[in-house]
């Protein structure tokens, strides 16, 4: 069985920018250590990706902080994660989920054993929404998620998604 690293949006504006956290900050060297644990080829970047416009989006408009703006610093994943994931694929998805992801990895897993695991920010509302989208795709692959590799918005918000993703049937570690 291949068991395949998705790392969820470890760039600087969720770490230490724009919607950057202390919990966030504080996570980067267990997601990193996480990271060099899988070979190389097994290691997925998600980048969240947004233009210009974003506020003008029904996102922007419900989160008015602009974020990840496709060529800013703060779009650039953090330094620590940059360096360990040079060749990793990597998939920029335009709001919290991506269906390009689950779609290109439902088609490996039908060559391939999968078995998936998640880390990255933010557990309420990217890692969340990946995991679910790829079990959605996925029931029978197993998929897990590393509390100690993610960070919410809030404490109380990480301890939430992690309770939904138990209730769908996704591993929390």
């Amino acid at each position: 069985m291949r068991k395949l690293l998705i790392v969820v949006d470890m760039q600087n504006d969720f770490v230490d920018g724009s919607l950057g956290t202390k919990e966030a900050e504080a996570i980067v060297g267990n997601v990193r250590n996480k990271i060099l644990s899988y070979p190389e080829r097994d290691v997925v970047v998600t980048l969240d990706t947004h233009g210009e416009d974003y506020l003008d989006t029904q996102e922007g408009k419900n989160l008015p902080v602009v974020h990840c703006v496709r060529g800013t610093e703060g779009w650039q994943l953090n330094p620590r994660i940059a360096e360990v994931t040079r060749n990793a694929k990597v998939f920029e998805k335009p709001t919290f989920g991506s269906v390009r992801l689950a779609e290109s990895l439902k088609q490996l897993s039908e060559w391939e054993n999968l078995e998936l695991e998640l880390v990255g920010l933010c557990t309420d509302i990217c890692v969340v929404s990946n995991a679910l989208l790829l079990k959605a795709a996925m029931p029978e692959v197993p998929i897990s998620v590393d509390s100690s590799c993610c960070a919410g918005v809030t404490p109380e918000s990480h301890d939430h998604a992690l309770a939904t993703m138990r209730a769908c049937q996704i591993q929390v570690k």
